[in-house]
């Protein structure tokens, strides 16, 4: 008796072992699948010059039916969307300008991008211009600089990608590939972090940005739409009419972009 006792004892034991094991692979995975759906685009609130922003919060802007919701038909360049769920178009042309600081943008955002650094100036500001356009080289050589600090940590190599795609963009899926998207802080504080809400070239920025052909890209109060968190840095050529437009209404590009599509078919 004792030792038929001790069989079930030991039955139980390896039942009980297993179930623990099957609950902790699936959750794994389904952790795992979270993060890979994430966009492998970007990450938290904050990080750096270099990486330049467009953290992934999740695939909040893809609905559930899996359509797509923000597909640029107006006919208008300065709408492209370049996100996790629409990557660089494979027809994209740009005539890049150098600025003096190095840095660069398309040709057809220069002319107000100047005229508003020199207002913002004229205020007694100081404005920084600390990432602009890169090229698919430079995005997929930061992405790969990221994930190899997570290699180096343990890591996979896919679940290094993972993890790095929280703080810089895939190839492929950075506005800044576009030449239309600009990080802009001040001399006085560069970190790419929430608080630069509150430095005055941002609060001026956010002003009066639209007069000039630009938009706050990814709002606060926006992010379950965009799919990126809170950046008040990061901005995006639209031109001045669309600009105002967005404005006004309070609309994030997704949703502009969606507007514009529908009142077309209509």
């Amino acid at each position: 008796m004792r030792r038929r006792k001790i069989n079930r004892l030991k039955v139980l034991g390896k039942y009980i072992f297993g179930v623990v094991m099957l609950t902790g692979v699936i959750t794994a995975a389904f952790i795992i699948g979270r993060a890979s759906v994430s966009r492998l685009e970007k990450k938290g609130t904050s990080g750096t010059a270099a990486a330049g922003g467009e953290g992934a919060l999740g695939s909040a802007a893809v609905p559930e039916d899996g359509a797509v919701r923000w597909t640029n038909t107006s006919g208008d360049a300065l709408l492209t969307l370049v996100n996790g769920e629409h990557p660089m178009p494979s027809d994209w042309q740009q005539e890049i300008v150098e600025l003096k600081n190095g840095q660069s943008i398309d040709s057809r955002a220069y002319p107000d991008l100047q005229e508003m650094m020199d207002d913002a100036r004229a205020e007694g500001l100081e404005p920084y211009i600390c990432s602009s356009w890169r090229s698919s080289e430079t995005q997929k050589r930061l992405f790969r600089e990221e994930a190899a600090k997570y290699v180096k940590q343990g890591y996979s190599e896919s679940e290094a990608e993972i993890q790095a795609a929280r703080w810089v963009a895939v190839p492929g899926t950075s506005e800044h590939e576009l030449g239309l998207a600009l990080d802009i802080v001040s001399v006085d504080n560069q970190r790419l972090e929430e608080e630069q809400e509150d430095m005055p070239v941002q609060r001026w920025l956010m002003a009066h940005c639209y007069e000039y052909g630009f938009i706050l890209r990814y709002p606060k109060d926006k992010e379950d739409i965009t799919g990126i968190s809170y950046e008040p840095w990061h901005y995006r050529y639209v031109g001045r009419e669309n600009a105002e437009v967005i404005r006004d209404s309070g609309m994030c590009l997704e949703e502009y972009v969606l507007s514009k599509a529908e009142s077309k078919k209509n």
